[in-house]
């Protein structure tokens, strides 16, 4: 296999044409991405079940809404957490002192895996932003690629406030209508195509 360009970090935005209803204008964060395949969480599905449900502990420090979001259709039975720890050195994607406070690992600029098993005392003061993901989406080698390459999904780069958007409903339409290209004119496709 040809050596895979990283696009961890990134965000997958479904097109209008990706016809699998696991994705209908998702919006995937991918957190790893590499020659053994790749995984993300969708960023707008939020469901009804409230962080302080399943993992009380951290329910303080979760943004609005309060709700664990389906991370995609991969493990639903598992928790991930995402949170963004502001900084000059995050923003910039460059590496601080210790890179980051004890129970988070960075995967883009100031976004990063929260471990769930840590004191969320440890991360209270550095956190930005976190968000509780159930299950996640999953692609085996070379699968993302082929998806790509038949135009199921557009390849744009995140910012720190995608992971905690107050809006998820509408961030698909927020992150094409950002774009600098033709992209920002996809953002006004109906949800329905026939009704127009």
């Amino acid at each position: 296999m040809s050596e895979v360009s990283s696009l961890t970090g990134r965000l997958l935005v479904a097109t209008p044409a990706l016809a699998d209803p696991n994705f209908d204008r998702a919006v995937v964060l991918l957190l790893d991405h590499d020659e053994e395949g790749s995984l993300g969480v969708i960023l707008n599905r939020p469901t009804p079940v409230g962080v302080a449900d399943i993992l009380e502990s951290w329910a303080a420090l979760a943004g609005e809404p309060g709700v664990v979001f389906q991370g995609g259709p991969v493990s639903l039975d598992s928790a991930l957490g995402v949170g963004v720890v502001p900084g000059e050195a995050h923003e910039k994607g460059e590496p601080a002192a210790g890179d980051g406070p004890l129970g988070w690992r960075r995967v883009h600029g100031a976004i990063g895996l929260v471990d769930l098993e840590a004191p969320p005392e440890l991360l209270a003061a550095a956190l930005g932003s976190l968000r509780i993901f159930a299950g996640y989406a999953g692609w085996g080698p070379g699968q993302l690629e082929d998806e790509l390459v038949e135009g199921a999904w557009y390849v744009v780069e995140s910012e720190p406030g995608d992971v905690s958007s107050p809006d998820p409903g509408q961030l698909w339409r927020a992150v094409l209508r950002r774009q600098r290209n033709e992209l920002a004119m996809v953002a006004t496709y109906p949800d329905d195509p026939s009704l127009n």
